[in-house]
């Protein structure tokens, strides 16, 4: 299926394969009907999945990931530690306890590989829960009922990221009215937006929201283009003609370490 997605022709898919192009268009044709949903847009001249293809294409990657770790897991049932540990983390100062801990860890098993994982707490937490991932790196609030967990010590200040030329960049720290009229770009997560407008209190119907992102460094590049201004927490990244600005009242953010429960 995945081949025929990327192609885009079933007769090219089906060289591809090494089957006869009728094969290959029956058995889509049966998958289909097993499925009982529309899985391929058809047209005379090629072939494109559908909302639930792109659905299917992407569980089956997902099963493939978790099966290949699985095999992996018993080829290296042995004597020495040996494997991989699949870590999925925010963008956060926290990465350099959680790099303390790894590097503490290969000096006694230094078999061990590591896949890392570059996402939002509830991404994190999506694959988590699927097997994807052994240990998640969350920025709270978040909830974590679920989990095992370390709570990490450094805590995240929230501020606004804006272009040196923004009429907010002389100030040493910026309050819910300073931000009104200014386009702002939020964080997608939805305990972040609910806590922002705890903060903005009164203020928050009147903002202006352009957008959300879910990673700092591709919202930092939009600031950087002069679209808006970030709600973030300052991170070490030296952003060219940026300028972070703390929030005032103050929100901090913590961390915490989590891993499935038994």
């Amino acid at each position: 299926m995945s081949l025929v997605a990327r192609e885009e022709n079933i007769t090219r898919a089906a060289e591809l394969l090494h089957v006869t192009q009728p094969t290959l268009s029956r058995q889509l044709m049966q998958l289909e009907e097993e499925l009982g949903v529309k899985l391929f847009q058809r047209s005379n001249h090629s072939i494109r999945l559908t909302e639930d293809g792109m659905l299917l294409r992407k569980r089956a990657q997902d099963i493939v990931s978790l099966a290949d770790k699985t095999e992996n897991e018993f080829h290296h049932k042995e004597e020495t530690v040996v494997g991989e540990i699949a870590i999925g983390s925010g963008e956060t100062r926290n990465v350099q306890s959680l790099a303390e801990i790894i590097s503490r860890f290969r000096k006694e098993y230094p078999g061990v590989r590591y896949d890392l994982y570059t996402a939002n707490a509830d991404d994190i937490k999506e694959r988590l829960d699927r097997g994807l991932l052994d240990i998640g790196l969350l920025m709270e609030p978040v909830d974590i009922s679920k989990y095992n967990f370390v709570r990490l010590e450094k805590r995240e200040r929230w501020g606004v990221l804006v272009r040196q030329d923004s009429e907010l960049a002389q100030k040493d720290i910026v309050t819910p009215a300073d931000l009104v009229h200014i386009p702002l770009m939020l964080v997608k997560r939805a305990l972040v937006q609910n806590e922002l407008a705890n903060w903005f209190g009164d203020y928050y119907d009147q903002i202006h929201v352009i957008g959300t992102y879910n990673l700092i460094n591709n919202a930092a590049v939009m600031v950087e283009n002069g679209i808006g201004a970030a709600l973030c927490f300052k991170l070490e990244n030296a952003f060219s003609n940026l300028r972070f600005i703390p929030l005032s009242p103050a929100i901090d953010t913590g961390a915490v370490l989590v891993w499935k429960k038994n």
